[in-house]
C-alpha cells in the first residue's frame, strides 16, 4: 500500500502538506488559480485517488458519560477517561465530510451540518460545489444531510446522489419526526436523482459500500481501493476516538440498535486492525484520518501524524 500526501489529483502542480500541518499553511491551488489557505481541508493520495477531509464544524459537548457509556458505571467511565488523558465530563465533537477525486468523478461523502460550512470547506480545497459529480449519504442523521440544501435550493444541483436502500426506506416508514422532517426537506426532493445501493455494491469503480448497521438502520461504511491501496470511510461507526474504540460494547446513545452497532464496530475495527488499513471517521479529531490497533478486548485509534506524507 502506497499512501503519500498531496493535493487532490486534479489540482496540477500541488505542493505536499502534512495532514497535521498548521491551519495557516497554504498550498498551490493549481488549475483553480492562485494560492489557497487550507485551514479546514487536508489532502493526501491513496493510489491514484485524491482524498480530502473537510472540517465542517467542531464544538464541545458535556454529558458525555450518558452519550458514550450508557451501560457502564461512572467509576469505570472515569477510569478509562483518565487512562486516556481526557476528561470524563466533556468531549470535542468534529464533523468531517470527505471528498474523493477518482479522476472521472469527484465524490463527496456526506454534506455537513447545513450551516454553509460545506461550500466554505470545499472552497478551502479549491473546489466549487458544481465540480462535485456524486454525493454519497452514509446515513440520514442531520449532520450528514444538512448541507444538501442551501436556502431551499440544492447545494449540488443536477448531480447524482447515492445512499443505502435500507437506510432510506426505513427512515421513511419508521423514522423519528426530526429526521423524517429533515429528509422531507433535504433528501426526498432529490430522490429522482438518487441511486439506492445494497451491501457490496459500488458507487463508482473503486468505491464499495459495506453495511455497518446499528448506528442507524442502514448505516454504511465505504471501502476505497486504488492501485492496491485501501482506506475505509467509517462514517459514524464510532463517534469518539477513545470510548467506542477502547470499549466497543459500551452503548452510544446515538446508536439506534446498540447490539448491532457493537457487532459492526467489532467487525470493521477488527478488519482495520488486522489488515492495517487506514480509516477516516466522520467524528474523529480533524483531520479525521488514522489507523486502528487491537488493544486488549478493544482497540486504539491512532491519529495520523506524518505517515501519509509524500
Amino acid at each position: 500500500m502506497t499512501l503519500s500526501l498531496t493535493r487532490r489529483a486534479a489540482l496540477a502542480g500541488a505542493a505536499s502538506l502534512p495532514l497535521a500541518a498548521a491551519a495557516a499553511s497554504t498550498v498551490s491551488a493549481g488549475g483553480h488559480g492562485g494560492k489557497a489557505a487550507m485551514p479546514n481541508a487536508r489532502s493526501f493520495k491513496l493510489g491514484s485517488f485524491g482524498v480530502t477531509t473537510l472540517l465542517d464544524g467542531s464544538f464541545p459537548r458535556d454529558g458525555v458519560k450518558d452519550i458514550f457509556g450508557g451501560n457502564v458505571d461512572q467509576a469505570e467511565f472515569e477510569s478509562v477517561s483518565a487512562d486516556n488523558f481526557i476528561p470524563s465530563d466533556m468531549a470535542q465533537f468534529y464533523f468531517t465530510p470527505t471528498l474523493v477525486d477518482i479522476g472521472p468523478d469527484l465524490v463527496l461523502f456526506d454534506t455537513g451540518l447545513g450551516q454553509g460550512g460545506i461550500a466554505a470547506t470545499l472552497g478551502d480545497a479549491g473546489v466549487t460545489p458544481d465540480a462535485v459529480t456524486v454525493v454519497v449519504l452514509t446515513h440520514m442523521h442531520p449532520e450528514h444531510i444538512g448541507g444538501l440544501m442551501t436556502d431551499g435550493t440544492p447545494t449540488f444541483p443536477n448531480k447524482r446522489y447515492v445512499t443505502g436502500r435500507v437506510e432510506y426506506d426505513t427512515w421513511l416508514t419508521t423514522g423519528s419526526n426530526r429526521i423524517t422532517d429533515l429528509m422531507a426537506k433535504n433528501v426526498t426532493p432529490l430522490a429522482d436523482k438518487m441511486t439506492f445501493i445494497e451491501d457490496g455494491q459500488s458507487v463508482v469503480s473503486g468505491v464499495t459500500a459495506m453495511a455497518a448497521f446499528g448506528h442507524t438502520p442502514g448505516h454504511m461504511t465505504y471501502m476505497l481501493e486504488s492501485d492496491d491501496a485501501q482506506l475505509v470511510l467509517t462514517a459514524d461507526l464510532a463517534n469518539h476516538y477513545i470510548w467506542p474504540f477502547a470499549n466497543p460494547d459500551w452503548h452510544t446513545s446515538f446508536d439506534s440498535d446498540k447490539v448491532a452497532a457493537t457487532a459492526s464496530r467489532r467487525n470493521v475495527l477488527g478488519m482495520l486492525a488486522t489488515d492495517r488499513v487506514p480509516m477516516i471517521g466522520y467524528h474523529m479529531p480533524f483531520p479525521a484520518a488514522g489507523f486502528v490497533e487491537a488493544r486488549g478486548d478493544g482497540f486504539r485509534f491512532v491519529l495520523v501524524g506524518y505517515q501519509l506524507m509524500g
